[in-house]
């Protein structure tokens, strides 16, 4: 093997590492704008903005699929934990925007995310259906509240149900035990204003029949 030979071997490799480094540099940045854009549309979403949530959440869109265009040829990036972890943090946006908003639920096929990545995104939008239902009993104890839970239920029972090892959901199972934690204390938080608003009212009730003081 001559010398020139192996120059010229290393000088690929060289280039080779080059165009991946510039795409990972990319990749971050484009990552942290993706998590920027889904918690923006998050406190949209919260705030009752729906049309600057979609708006943000379209903005997201296309930033998300310029993302995976652009790591086509580098699945080692595209793979990566920062990489997934904001396309979990944008499916995350989108479904609690179509759960709290009542719109048809994206599939990992509409969101153009990986299957793991997907449920992830599901289990932690429990806990902004929780943050929402909060913001609901706040005002008093509805039917709004017990819809969103219900969701929350559903989709628990549905990741219940996801036996792989860690290796295929990629720590779906600790936001599995995360999820069942907070739906628990939801359906507490939800009884005990049930509780007390039923006590008001009965209060009330009593109040009428008495007869007036003299």
């Amino acid at each position: 093997m001559s010398l020139y030979a192996l120059d010229s071997i290393a000088e690929g490799i060289r280039a080779a590492f080059d165009a991946q480094t510039a795409e990972r540099e990319r990749a971050l940045a484009q990552t942290r704008k993706l998590t920027r854009y889904c918690a923006n549309a998050i406190r949209a979403i919260h705030r009752g903005e729906v049309a600057q949530a979609r708006a943000t959440l379209d903005e997201a869109k296309t930033l998300a699929e310029e993302l995976r265009h652009n790591l086509q040829s580098y699945p080692a990036l595209y793979f990566a934990g920062y990489t997934q972890d904001a396309l979990k943090e944008y499916t995350e946006a989108q479904t609690v925007f179509a759960l709290i908003f009542d719109q048809p639920l994206p599939t990992p096929e509409d969101l153009g995310v990986e299957p793991a990545t997907y449920l992830k995104g599901l289990a932690e939008a429990v806990g902004e259906l929780r943050r929402r239902c909060l913001d609901i009993l706040r005002n008093g104890y509805s039917d709004e509240a017990e819809r969103l839970l219900s969701h929350m239920d559903d989709i628990y029972a549905v990741l219940v149900t996801i036996d792989y090892p860690d290796a295929i959901t990629l720590g779906l199972r600790r936001l599995t035990d995360i999820a069942r934690s907070i739906i628990e204390r939801t359906r507490g938080d939800l009884t005990l204003n049930l509780r007390q608003q039923q006590l008001e009212q009965a209060l009330e009730r009593l109040e009428k029949r008495l007869p007036p003081e003299a």
